[in-house]
């Protein structure tokens, strides 16, 4: 069984994102990036899928500028068996990118397909059901748990009202939730033998895609910062303060 992990470059959760001076975008100047945490958990799950013996080999996908690559040998360390890089400098919106994965589905006939559920920086949680969409397969969204067997999968997924678990037949879509699994961190020996594990790289002008985004960013703008606190000396000015002014209580 083939498994197929799509992993996308993000600015690290750990670093505070700054806006352009002209609010037209995020500044990415000397910003540390990292693998999509969605995405991490998506790769540990093909892997696990493989340890189990489950699945007989991994493939990540990245689409993007050169720079991807630092991600997808992350992944190869972690475990994966070989990468693809989708090459573009274009700025996609989800429905290009779900259409450069399908044609990359085409291509590689995975068995599964498993992705991080949303990207820390746009945070629009659409390519895993646009690329099921555009595929016609079967979805499972939000994962907490994956079970294979006997040609299905097994998706328990985290909704509003609590867990529900789908039935799925393969070949199919999963997007995981943080609840998945913990992912593990690359070994050193796993990270120079990544350097010789194969890495394609396939020009994204040639599947056939039109990559101009039906969306347009119009400003990026931080978040409003938080007013400070006051003081007050005692119960009964904050009494009053509740009553006349913030008019929480009667």
């Amino acid at each position: 069984m083939k498994i197929l992990v799509p992993i996308k470059r993000v600015i690290d959760y750990n670093v505070k994102v700054r806006v352009k001076s002209d609010n037209t975008d995020v500044d990415l100047t000397n910003t540390k990036m990292a693998m999509n945490p969605f995405c991490e958990i998506a790769v540990e799950e093909a892997i696990r899928l493989k340890e189990q013996g489950t699945a007989t080999e991994v493939v990540v996908v990245s689409i993007g500028d050169k720079a991807c690559q630092e991600q997808l040998r992350t992944a190869l360390a972690l475990g994966a068996d070989r990468a693809i890089q989708v090459e573009t400098d274009a700025k996609l919106g989800s429905l290009q990118v779900a259409k450069l994965l399908q044609q990359v589905m085409q291509k590689e006939q995975p068995d599964l397909v498993i992705l991080g559920k949303q990207s820390i920086d746009s945070d629009n949680n659409q390519t895993g059901q646009m690329l099921a969409a555009l595929s016609k397969l079967p979805q499972g969204t939000f994962a907490s748990k994956v079970d294979v067997a006997d040609g299905s999968v097994a998706v328990t997924r985290e909704i509003d009202g609590g867990l529900q678990t789908v039935k799925l037949s393969l070949p199919a879509i999963v997007t995981t939730d943080l609840r998945l699994n913990e992912p593990r961190y690359a070994t050193l020996p796993n990270i120079m033998k990544a350097k010789r594990k194969p890495l394609d790289i396939i020009a994204a002008a040639d599947l056939g895609i039109a990559l101009e985004s039906n969306v347009k960013t119009l400003k990026v703008t931080p978040p409003a910062q938080r007013s400070a606190g006051i003081k007050v000396a005692d119960v009964a000015e904050l009494i009053d303060k509740l009553k006349n002014e913030a008019k929480v209580i009667a």
